[in-house]
């Protein structure tokens, strides 16, 4: 839920709250009225107000009354016993009423000693139990409303009985002990309803954000935040699971770069130790006179060049490999035909090939005329690197590499496959990342930096083609990339 709705929750309450307890006092004040009259028998509605009379009133203890009156008849000891006498008493309670009783002249039992010592003087004397009116004595002064009952103690004193009633808090007293009660529920209940629902809806998200915040400031990324919640609170949870995860893939995106980097450095540091060293050897046979003769020293310098050339090609795959990393390597796009381009290429790669004593068999399955869209340069690097690969992988005496070129409809296919070792089942989905040997020893003669395929994807892909392998350990593999055909626009007719 939005915050705006839940602030217009919370004004509606706090606007509807007032009338909301104006009607439960209202529902309680009738209520109270109802069980008055149940109990009591009387109700003045004389315009929706109600008057008690002292004959009203006087009916309140009325039953009491008679049965005290009962009791005096039957046995009038029993009004000897301070038992009873609080039975009296308790059940006067609810009628704002207690009993005085006199023996003689002096106060025997009562059931409120403050109210009786404001009262006792001015009891009517023994004998005046029912005077004129029918209710008994109102003392106007003090609110009280008094019957009298007499009768004799065992030792034959004159005893009085009084029930007093305090008329001005008889109903006034129980109706504010309601209202209060019903005010005091409903407050406690409207606050506790408010604060679970503020809580609930906003405290405790915030909470929760507030831990995953610290967990994200501690370096946690795996710590989760999950809702179902819609509005604001949703947003906020979705918003941090999106941080966190674009966090966590760029910290393991800058882990594999720099783990990658290393064996970068380790594999380039190696490889270009290599011919280094093979350079200094030769270097030092010749200064040492051990070319002695025109053909070793042919031999040497040939050997010197070679090396010289590896190192130029690792250089050059570095080049290439930092164009890949911030994606800014240089194409040169136009239009060239197929046929006349892969020639060119299987020439100048056949001449390299046969001093290796590799044989190159090259087949074009493709329409003369088709031609693509590519950058020379970089589709030569393509193809360079592939048949690099071949030769570095090669195990056989008689080595065969194989190029066709397909026909795909609306692209063409260049297969490139050779007779090598092969690569593993378990390698072959891995071969285009960066940085990955099927040959994980740093001791094997194959060298290279392991970015050789990883540059081939990538001008592949940037001419919106795609590249994969099939391959057999053992027996050979082979090297499909697609190409897009240039497809030439239909002249319009006029």
């Amino acid at each position: 839920m939005k915050f705006r709705t839940r602030l217009l929750i919370t004004s509606l309450i706090i606007i509807l709250l007032p009338l909301l307890l104006t009607s439960v006092s209202i529902l309680v004040l009738g209520s109270h009225i109802e069980d008055t009259e149940s109990q009591f028998g009387f109700l003045n509605r004389d315009n929706a107000s109600f008057i008690y009379t002292i004959e009203n009133y006087g009916r309140i203890t009325e039953e009491v009354l008679e049965e005290i009156r009962q009791q005096i008849a039957e046995d009038p000891a029993r009004l000897e016993d301070k038992d009873y006498l609080d039975e009296i008493t308790l059940d006067l309670k609810d009628k704002s009423s207690y009993i005085i009783v006199r023996k003689g002249d002096e106060l025997y039992y009562t059931g409120n000693s403050n109210g009786a010592k404001k009262i006792f003087r001015a009891l009517p004397e023994y004998g005046n139990e029912m005077p004129d009116t029918k209710t008994g004595y109102y003392y106007n002064d003090i609110n009280k409303l008094v019957k009298a009952v007499d009768f004799r103690f065992t030792d034959g004193s004159e005893g009085s009985l009084f029930i007093v009633t305090n008329i001005s808090t008889l109903l006034p007293r129980k109706m504010l002990r309601n209202m209060i009660l019903a005010f005091i529920l409903v407050l406690v209940f409207t606050s506790i309803l408010l604060t679970r629902w503020i809580q609930k809806g906003i405290f405790t998200p915030i909470n929760q954000l507030n831990t995953a915040m610290q967990n994200i400031a501690e370096g946690n990324l795996e710590y989760m935040l999950t809702t179902e919640e819609k509005g604001e609170i949703g947003e906020l949870y979705r918003n941090y699971e999106d941080m966190r995860l674009r966090l966590k893939e760029s910290l393991d995106e800058k882990f594999e770069h720099e783990q990658k980097n290393k064996e970068l450095v380790s594999n380039i540091s190696h490889d270009l130790k290599t011919p280094i060293t093979s350079i200094k050897g030769y270097v030092e046979g010749i200064m040492d006179g051990v070319a002695d003769t025109p053909e070793k020293m042919n031999k040497y310098i040939k050997t010197i060049y070679d090396k010289a050339n590896d190192m130029d090609r690792l250089i050059n795959e570095l080049t290439t490999y930092s164009g890949i990393d911030t994606n800014r390597i240089p194409y040169t796009f136009r239009r060239i035909s197929v046929a006349d381009y892969f020639g060119d290429c299987v020439e100048e790669v056949g001449l390299d090939l046969e001093s290796k004593n590799i044989q190159l068999n090259y087949e074009d399955l493709v329409d003369p005329a088709v031609q693509i869209i590519a950058d020379p340069e970089q589709l030569k690097r393509v193809i360079n690197n592939i048949i690099s690969n071949s030769v570095k992988y090669m195990n056989k005496e008689k080595g065969v590499i194989d190029i066709r070129i397909l026909d795909e409809v609306d692209a063409i296919r260049v297969e490139i496959e050779d007779n090598g070792m092969g690569i593993a089942a378990k390698d072959l989905p891995n071969i285009f990342e960066r940085f990955y040997r099927t040959d994980a020893s740093r001791n094997s003669s194959k060298g290279g930096s392991g970015i050789g395929l990883s540059i081939v994807k990538k001008i592949v892909e940037d001419h919106g083609g795609y590249i994969w392998a099939t391959s057999k350990e053992g027996e050979g593999t082979c090297m499909h990339f697609v190409i897009r055909k240039y497809q030439m626009m239909p002249e319009n007719e006029e």
